[in-house]
């Protein structure tokens, strides 16, 4: 049981560590968020979606959605599109301009933009369908059920703190030095992961 437990939080850890835009987004939303609990719509809207791609990949529904090589190179298109745009709005994205608009972005626009960043990201989706999904094959019964509650666990414990450092930086850094720093890095990320999901398109 524990094995299994341990499996769960170092495999999700893993896979949610590397800084994309799903993490971009909320550590931005902690940072321009006057109070933590301003970010809270972010955090459980990803933390939901992730629960929800966990379930499908554990369950093995999400397999025979992309068992078409046809859907799979939709997707892929589609998100490297899509990462190509979020990579430019964080290049060029500054904590002023993201402090300013604070006000009039509504919670259902904060709840829509985290779930686009969490549902639309075909990287994130291929590595818990083929990671997560495939490790969750040597589990039955109960501890299955085990490893997946682990893997959402991580996810929700994440989200949250990621949003709480992102408020700490926020307070320390008054001239948004560092967050354009961090948005200029993250977005270079953003962009190799696209990069990376092109050359698939071509070598599989």
């Amino acid at each position: 049981m524990i094995q299994t437990i341990l499996h769960g939080v170092l495999l999700a850890f893993g896979l949610i560590l590397p800084l994309g835009v799903q993490n971009v987004f909320i550590f931005q939303q902690g940072a321009s968020s006057k109070k933590f609990i301003n970010a809270l719509p972010v955090v459980i809207t990803a933390s939901i979606c992730d629960t929800i791609l966990i379930t499908l990949s554990v369950t093995g529904v999400s397999v025979l959605i992309l068992a078409s090589p046809y859907l799979k190179t939709a997707l892929l298109v589609f998100g490297i599109l899509f990462l190509l745009y979020m990579g430019w709005q964080t290049w060029k994205s500054k904590p002023s301009t993201i402090e300013s608009n604070q006000a009039s972005f509504p919670i259902r626009k904060q709840i829509l933009f985290a779930t686009s960043v969490s549902l639309l990201n075909p990287h994130a989706i291929l590595d818990t369908i083929g990671i997560i999904g495939t490790n969750s094959l040597q589990y039955e019964g109960t501890e299955k059920f085990i490893f997946a509650f682990t893997c959402i666990l991580v996810s929700w414990i994440w989200f949250a703190s990621l949003a709480i450092a992102g408020r700490i930086v926020g307070k320390i850094d008054q001239t948004g030095k560092i967050m354009v720093m961090i948005n200029k890095i993250s977005a270079i990320i953003i962009w190799v992961i696209a990069i990376y999901l092109l050359s698939s398109l071509f070598y599989t």
